[in-house]
């Protein structure tokens, strides 16, 4: 397993302009990261230029770009607006294709007021394949997030992988976002893991709580995961202090299984 980065953990310093994403790959050397995720909602640009230019930037600090992540919903009535959501995938799959970046994270989506929730698995598996079609011939995989909805559970987020039946659609499993028993539902999905979402906290009866990480480093491992902890921090405390403990953590619990 590596250990990485998501820039939406800085994303306090990357929306209103006080951090650029060169600056977030300079903390992330600090850091002495493997790698970054690099969230689409930061960048400036997807001009070719400036992506390649990210590219080169990644490349000369020794950071892979693991991956790049979009906030799109395809649980939407509306075929039209639909296809929009689908074509946000595949222009990022493009971006990913220039930046050098293996996978592009997706959500599913939560069933809309109105409509069934098999509306709404038929309206994901379709979006699913169409954007896992455009992918594979480009040599990019889908990681499909548990991100509530459709996914709030391993069952459901498993049963949309089963329905689409790709090898290029994974989880990104991310490791707090499941409720109830966490570290069950978290072994469940681990097998379909191509990259992770490490969380400082999972959801308890009253509210989050700390999030036993050795426990769910070794749920990875027995599982035979070898991809990125990319760090996806939420907590209360500011990223710049939090992260680097984070990262610092994650590093220790990593290295012991090498």
């Amino acid at each position: 397993m590596r250990v990485g980065c998501a820039a939406y953990s800085y994303r306090d310093y990357l929306k209103p302009g006080k951090m650029t994403l060169e600056d977030f790959l300079d903390k992330a050397v600090e850091m002495k990261l493997d790698g970054v995720e690099l969230t689409s909602y930061y960048f400036p640009s997807t001009e070719d230029a400036y992506l390649y230019d990210v590219k080169r930037k990644a490349y000369r600090r020794g950071l892979d770009i693991s991956g790049t992540a979009v906030g799109n919903i395809f649980c939407v009535p509306k075929e039209d607006e639909r296809a929009e959501q689908i074509a946000l995938v595949k222009t990022w799959v493009d971006c990913a294709v220039k930046l050098g970046a293996p996978c592009v994270r997706v959500f599913a989506g939560r069933v809309p007021e109105g409509s069934t929730e098999q509306d709404a698995f038929g309206w994901t598996v379709e979006a699913l394949k169409e954007c896992v079609a455009y992918a594979a011939p480009k040599g990019i995989l889908i990681a499909m997030e548990n991100h509530g909805g459709l996914t709030a559970t391993s069952d459901g987020t498993l049963a949309l992988f089963r329905a689409v039946d790709s090898d290029w659609l994974g989880s990104n499993l991310d490791l707090g976002n499941y409720a109830g028993d966490s570290y069950a539902e978290i072994e469940k999905t681990a097998p379909y893991a191509i990259t992770c979402h490490a969380k400082t906290e999972v959801p308890g009866p009253e509210g989050k709580v700390e999030a036993d990480l050795a426990r769910m480093v070794d749920i990875l491992d027995k599982a035979g995961y070898k991809g990125y902890l990319s760090i996806e921090y939420e907590a209360e405390e500011d990223a710049m202090t939090a992260v680097p403990k984070f990262a610092a953590q994650l590093r220790s619990l990593v290295d012991r299984k090498r």
